[in-house]
C-alpha cells in the first residue's frame, strides 16, 4: 500500500531532490514507483513525513550505481533516470550501442541496459503500473441519486430487415422536427422528443461497430433493440446480433417489422427467438416484442413507448452538477475544421471552454454542436454533440473527462501514452490460441476457451458445436460464444477480440477484412475442411498435446505428353507445365479424365539430362513419381506442399 499523503502535500521537483540528495532523477522515479505514489517525469507530490520517507529510500538506492526502469523505455527516458542530457544519450546509443534511433523510439530491454551501462548504472525491472481501467461511465454518481435521464437504445439486426427504414420514420415522428419542417443528421448519434420522454439513439452500421466499442469498455447502450422481418425471421447476423447484445449484458426489445406484408408470419420470428433464449412475454417470458411496419408506422409508437417503459424500470439518473465524463461515439479528421469527435454526455455537463481529456487527445472545446448541426453551449447527460478543438483524434469508445486546466490534461495525456506504450511493449494483451492454451492449463490460465464457429450449412454448425460442447477437461471448459452459417467475418473477428476467443471456420475461410482485423486484434483463426480433425485439435489443446497443423499451398498444373521407357532411369514420364511451377520433391495428385489415379510424391525432376530443382509454366521437364509408373499420355499432375501453419 502507497503511504497515505496527508493534507498539507506541496509539489516537489524531482530533480530538484535528486540534486540534494546526489542522487539521479531515475532514482528518485524509482522510489516513488516502488512506494506506489504518483508523479510525472517532473514533480511529485508529498507532505513532509512522506517527503523524509522518499529521501531515505533515495539514500538507499543512491549507494548503489542501480536504476529502476519500467520496460520499453525510450532514450529519452533513460536519459531522465541517470541525469544526463539527451544528446549526449542518443550519441552513445548510436557510436558505443550500435543502434539506431530517436529519442522517443521504444528500447528493447537489452539496448537500455547495454546503455545505461556505458554510463556506470545498472537497470533493475520493475513492473509499470497497472493501467487505470477504462471503466464503463456511470450515470450517477450513487445508485438512485441524480435526475432522470433519457435512455441511449441501439439498433441492431440482420441486413435488408428494416433498420434503416425503422430509424427513418422514428426521426420523421419527432416532435420537435415538425415544428423545424425535418432534420439533417450531422452525427452518428441524436435524440428523438415523444410525447412522453426523450430517447437518444446511437446510429452504428451494426453489430461490428457496436462491438468495436464494447471491446473498448465503452458499453453505453442501455436498450438494444432487434429488429426482424416477420417474413424472414431469423437469419445469420440476427443471431450474431443476439451474441452481441447479450455479451454486452443489456436488455433486449424486438421489433417484428414489416407485419404490412400479406407473407409476414410474427409467429415464426417468436418461435425463432426461443431458440436463442429469448422467451417473448406472450410465451410467458421476459422478452418485449412488438409487431411493427417501418413503411405504414404501424405500432412504432407502442415501440418507443416500450423502449421508454423499460428505461423506467431501470430507472437511469444521471447528475448534471457532476464533474462531466462522457464516451467518443466516433471521431475522424476534417479537412478546415481538425479532429472531430462525436461524444455522449453521461454525466455532468460538458460547456464552451471546458479542458477535455479523451483517451489520449485533449484540448479546450472550441465548438459544440448537436445532431441537428445547432450551436450548443452546453451539453447534459445522455445528449450526444460534436466536438471541436481536440488536439488529435481519439478513439471510439475513450473515456472523455474534465480537466482543471491545460497543462493537467497534456500532462493526463501524454502519461497515458507513455504507460500504454510500456504496457503495450511489455504486457500486452494476448489472445488466446490453442498452442498457448496448453501452458496455460497447466500455469493457472483461463479457465474456459471460447469459441466462435462458422460453417458452410447449418447441419454442420450444429455437428460441430455440439461436439466441441461434449469435450471435457478438469481444468478449462469450452465455450461457444456464436456459432452461424457463412465464412468468418470482420464482426467475426471483433466478437472473438472483446471475448478472447478463437474463430474456428469449417469448410469456410475467412474474408480479406477480417484476416487483416484478426492480425491486428491477435485473434487465431482456424479452418478445417475434416470434423474429427477439428475436434481432435481443440480435444488435443485441452489435453495438453496439440501437434503442428499443416495447411496445403497450390504450386501448379503439369500435363504428361509423352511416356518414355529409358535403360537407366525406367519410366519417365515428359511434361509440360502449364500453369505455377512444380519442386522437386513436391506431393501431387494425378488426375484422368477427373479421376484421381494417383496420389503420393514427386521422386525426381529433370530438364533434358539435368537434375533440376523448380520448372516454370512453359517449360518441358521429365517427372518420375515415388512407387508408381501407371501414368499415361494426358494425364494431369497438380503439384503442391504441405506448409506448417501457427
Amino acid at each position: 500500500m502507497p503511504p497515505e499523503v496527508k493534507q498539507g502535500a506541496m509539489q516537489h521537483s524531482i530533480a530538484d531532490l535528486a540534486k540534494e540528495l546526489g542522487a539521479v532523477p531515475g532514482q528518485v522515479s524509482g522510489v516513488l514507483d516502488e512506494l506506489g505514489l504518483d508523479h510525472d517525469q517532473l514533480q511529485f507530490k508529498a507532505d513532509a513525513d512522506t517527503l523524509e520517507l522518499i529521501k531515505d529510500a533515495v539514500k538507499e538506492a543512491s549507494s548503489s550505481k542501480v536504476i529502476k526502469l519500467q520496460p520499453g523505455r525510450t532514450p529519452r527516458d533513460v536519459a531522465a533516470a541517470i541525469g544526463a542530457a539527451d544528446n549526449e544519450v542518443l550519441k552513445a546509443l548510436m557510436t558505443k550501442v550500435k543502434v539506431m534511433a530517436t529519442l522517443t523510439t521504444t528500447l528493447e530491454d537489452e539496448v537500455a541496459e547495454k546503455l545505461a551501462k556505458h554510463f556506470g548504472y545498472e537497470v533493475q525491472w520493475v513492473e509499470p503500473p497497472k493501467p487505470k481501467p477504462k471503466a464503463e461511465p456511470t450515470p450517477a454518481a450513487d445508485e438512485g441519486k441524480g435526475e432522470s435521464r433519457p435512455p441511449v437504445v441501439t439498433i441492431l439486426g440482420h441486413v435488408d430487415h428494416g433498420k434503416t427504414s425503422l430509424l427513418d420514420y422514428i426521426r420523421k415522428t419527432n416532435v420537435v422536427d415538425k415544428e423545424h419542417g425535418g432534420i439533417t443528421q450531422h452525427i452518428g448519434a441524436y435524440q428523438v422528443k415523444v410525447k412522453d420522454g426523450t430517447i437518444t439513439f446511437i446510429d452504428t452500421p451494426g453489430h461490428a461497430a457496436f462491438t468495436a466499442m464494447r471491446a473498448r469498455g465503452a458499453n453505453v447502450t442501455d436498450i438494444v433493440v432487434l429488429v426482424v422481418a416477420a417474413d424472414d425471421g431469423i437469419m445469420p447476423q440476427t443471431v450474431e446480433s443476439i451474441n452481441h447484445a447479450k455479451s454486452a449484458d443489456v436488455p433486449i426489445i424486438v421489433a417484428v417489422n414489416k407485419c404490412d406484408l400479406p407473407t409476414a408470419n410474427p409467429d415464426k420470428v417468436m418461435q425463432g427467438l426461443t431458440k436463442h433464449e429469448l422467451i417473448p412475454e406472450a410465451y410467458g417470458g421476459q422478452v418485449i416484442t412488438v409487431n411493427v411496419s417501418a413503411l405504414t408506422g404501424d405500432n412504432v409508437d407502442q415501440l418507443l413507448e416500450m423502449i421508454l417503459l423499460q428505461a423506467e424500470i431501470m430507472d437511469l439518473r444521471a447528475d448534471p452538477k457532476q464533474p462531466p465524463e462522457g464516451v467518443v461515439i466516433e471521431a475522424q479528421l476534417e479537412r478546415g475544421r481538425g479532429p472531430v469527435a462525436t461524444v455522449l454526455v453521461v454525466n455532468g455537463t460538458f460547456k464552451i471552454g471546458d479542458i477535455i481529456v479523451a483517451g489520449n487527445a485533449y484540448g479546450k472545446i472550441k465548438a459544440m454542436s448537436d445532431w441537428s448541426g445547432e450551436r450548443l453551449k452546453a451539453a447534459g447527460p445522455a445528449m450526444p454533440v460534436e466536438v471541436l478543438g481536440l488536439n488529435t483524434v481519439p478513439e471510439a469508445g475513450d473515456r472523455v473527462e474534465s480537466a482543471k486546466n491545460e497543462k493537467e490534461a497534456r500532462d493526463l495525456s501524454e502519461g497515458r501514452i507513455s504507460d500504454d506504450r510500456a504496457v503495450e511493449y511489455k504486457h500486452v494483451k494476448r489472445k488466446v490460441s490453442l498452442k498457448e492454451l496448453i501452458t496455460q492449463t497447466t500455469g493457472g490460465g483461463p479457465k474456459q476457451l471460447n469459441l466462435i464457429i462458422k460453417a458452410d450449412v447449418q447441419g454442420s454448425v450444429e455437428a460441430v458445436k455440439g461436439m466441441l460442447e461434449k469435450l471435457d477437461h478438469p481444468e478449462v471448459a469450452v465455450r461457444v460464444l456464436h456459432s452461424a452459417v457463412g465464412s468468418v467475418t470482420e464482426s467475426d473477428i471483433l466478437l472473438a477480440g472483446a471475448s478472447g476467443a478463437i474463430c474456428v471456420g469449417f469448410n469456410v475461410k475467412p474474408e480479406g477484412k477480417a484476416k487483416q482485423e484478426a492480425i491486428r486484434q491477435k485473434v487465431e483463426i482456424r479452418t478445417y475442411k475434416v470434423i474429427y480433425e477439428l475436434v481432435e485439435d481443440i480435444e488435443a489443446a485441452l489435453k495438453g498435446m496439440l501437434e503442428p497443423k499443416f495447411e496445403e499451398e497450390y504450386l501448379g498444373l503439369i500435363e504428361v505428353r509423352a511416356v518414355y521407357k529409358l535403360t537407366k532411369a525406367g519410366v519417365v514420364a515428359g511434361c509440360h507445365v502449364t500453369d505455377g511451377k512444380v519442386l522437386r520433391d513436391a506431393k501431387c495428385r494425378v488426375k484422368r479424365d477427373n479421376e484421381l489415379v494417383y496420389n503420393g510424391t514427386i521422386e525426381s525432376l529433370r530438364n533434358v539430362k539435368q537434375d533440376v530443382r523448380e520448372m516454370i509454366s512453359g517449360q518441358d521437364c521429365g517427372l518420375r513419381f515415388v512407387d508408381w509408373t501407371d501414368f499415361k499420355q494426358g494425364d494431369i499432375v497438380e503439384a503442391f506442399r504441405m506448409i506448417q501453419v501457427d
